[in-house]
């Protein structure tokens, strides 16, 4: 893919893959789930078609009980925050990062035309303070707020946008640059085939941005709540400013294993911001971030805590959320870039085995949201067949009956829900004459590999970046920059195209639902298990949080409650 100007050496970490989760399933999830939901199936089906599941499963599970604000937030009360993660090398870089870690911090950093709602997650007005969208659904105009500020001091104004969306168009391994294919010739620029005034994104003034879409995208305003579309400075040499922000916060310290965030003074609703300082640190030692909560030094532990030695357990947060662990197939090397035996290997896998280590089953890519159905999952297992399969998959190709085959799994060297999964594999797929090896790359340099690695097969955990299916979708459009196999299908692609421009949602869901029944029945994916959220918090101390489907979290909205604390009744 050609690019104007090569700006950024960093390799784009898909947010794809959360590998520290593979270690918090193994410890923490399973201590918690075994005290609070022994008596719950969590492979039922859900029977009401308008229900979402989504929904139905965080009534079940989500311990949390919505707080409102009952009365003025105390500004005495407010200090520093302090919030513990796992441990990851940090890409603070809005275009290229995608670690959803990484997201929640620049959720704090940035902000875009639009932000997101902390409790339901639709977009809010933010620089925007206002858009209208034509009759023909393809022009956008915004009207952008007055007296907005960088940190720095420099305006904001329509041509900050302008600036950061091409600069996010212009840069290598920006993953979500595709996104914004949806913009009448953002696409070309991008690949290099057009110019910077080819893209119909024009600021007519300090306070109008006007963009015109190839088609009507209804899911526009939720994908500009994204910070890989915010306001960021540009300078003149085209390079991107990461020292100032357009947001919540500021940085003050990056150490690289703890980062303290400012609240910043210049942002437009500074009066709604009402924790001075965020202190951020890594750590995967459960225990200790367990204790560290216990005794006070820790507010929020994102993920990695041990359930077990927490003195609180109402603290504890779980819910399902809008995510999926799967495997891919790369389109790379044959015979495996080929349907027929793809689907061979997937008829021979023991499905109830392979996904019995989620605590929620994946038939499908997609985890279904309200009203998106119809999609038949993967579920069949039959050795048998897939012999049969497989054997006139051969002959298709012309490929002897007793030729051993072989396919190549990558996977991360610490992983050892990846070295189960390819244990599980290697003994279906050998009754088919075919041979899983294993190779291994170290853990944080697993995603940027892949791109360039001969393998056949791997892993991701996708978390969408909107509650929308076209967000798992776009994982496997063809010129995607979010495609991690190359796989691509022309009917796949109709369908994506004619969802987009409809404007009535049920029919939006039902081409999309189209699109992923055609991409399972490809053989190209194994979905495992639908992800689950783990958070320590105690909400009558903290408020501001709000368990949602992406589990996004924005820090504009903390602040610390006053505790009332019942005496003890006098006695004689």
């Amino acid at each position: 893919m050609n690019k104007h100007v090569k700006k950024y050496s960093t390799s784009s970490r898909f947010r794809s893959i959360i590998l520290a989760m593979n270690r918090l399933f193994n410890r923490a999830f399973c201590a918690v789930f075994s005290l609070f939901f022994l008596s719950f199936s969590f492979g039922q089906e859900f029977s009401d078609e308008n229900q979402s599941p989504l929904e139905d499963f965080d009534s079940i599970i989500d311990l949390e009980k919505t707080d409102e604000k009952s009365s003025a937030i105390k500004e005495s009360l407010q200090h520093n925050f302090t919030i513990i993660m796992a441990n990851q090398p940090w890409n603070l870089d809005i275009h290229t990062a995608t670690y959803s870690s990484e997201a929640q911090i620049l959720d704090s950093l940035y902000e875009g035309l639009f932000s997101y709602d902390p409790k339901n997650l639709d977009p809010l007005p933010a620089i925007a303070e206002g858009y209208k969208i034509s009759r023909d659904k393809k022009r956008w105009t915004f009207t952008i707020r007055d007296n907005l500020m960088f940190s720095d001091g420099e305006k904001i104004t329509a041509y900050s946008i302008k600036n950061a969306w091409l600069s996010l168009l212009r840069t290598p391994n920006a993953p979500y640059a595709s996104m914004l294919d949806c913009i009448k010739g953002a696409r070309d620029f991008r690949n290099g085939t057009a110019g910077e005034s080819d893209v119909a994104i024009i600021a007519r003034n300090d306070k109008t941005l006007v963009v015109t879409l190839n088609q009507p995208t209804a899911h526009f305003a939720k994908l500009l709540c994204h910070h890989a579309f915010a306001a960021c400075k540009v300078n003149y040499d085209g390079e991107t400013d990461t020292s100032v922000f357009s947001g919540a916060f500021t940085i003050k310290e990056n150490t690289g294993k703890s980062l303290v965030l400012l609240k910043n003074e210049r942002y437009w609703d500074a009066k709604s911001v009402h924790i001075p300082q965020i202190t951020i640190r890594q750590s995967n030692e459960t225990k200790d971030n367990a204790w560290a909560f216990n005794d006070g030094t820790a507010d929020w532990i994102s993920g990695m805590v041990d359930t077990g030695a927490l003195l609180n357990k109402n603290s504890i947060r779980i819910s399902a959320i809008f995510g999926t662990e799967f495997l891919f197939f790369s389109c790379k090397n044959k015979p495996w870039n080929d349907a027929d035996f793809r689907n061979a290997l997937l008829t021979a896998v023991p499905w109830e085995l392979l996904r019995k280590t989620g605590l929620v089953a994946a038939k499908t890519l997609i985890y279904p949201l309200a009203g998106y159905h119809g999609v038949e999952g993967i579920t069949e297992t039959s050795l048998e067949d897939a012999k049969e399969m497989m054997e006139e998959a051969r002959k298709k190709l012309k490929i002897p009956l007793d030729e051993k085959l072989s396919i190549t799994f990558g996977i991360s060297a610490i992983s050892e829900r990846q070295k189960s999964q390819a244990k599980i594999l290697k003994n279906a797929w050998e009754e088919l004459g075919v041979e899983l090896k294993i190779q291994t790359t170290p853990d944080d340099r697993y995603i940027d590999s892949i791109p360039g690695w001969n393998a056949d097969l791997f892993t991701y955990s996708w978390i969408g970046d909107f509650a929308d299916p076209i967000a798992f979708l776009e994982l496997f459009r063809a010129n995607s920059t979010l495609n991690p196999s190359k796989w691509q299908d022309e009917k796949f692609e109709d369908l994506i195209q004619k969802a987009n421009e409809t404007t009535d949602n049920a029919e939006h869901y039902k081409l999309l639902a189209q699109a992923e029944q055609l991409l399972l029945d490809s053989g190209e994916v194994l979905p495992l298990t639908h992800s689950i959220s783990l958070h320590a918090l105690n909400l009558q101390q903290i408020g501001g949080w709000y368990t949602n489907a992406l589990d996004i979290h924005p820090y504009k909205y903390l602040y610390f409650k006053e505790v009332k604390v019942e005496s003890a009744p006098n006695v004689i």
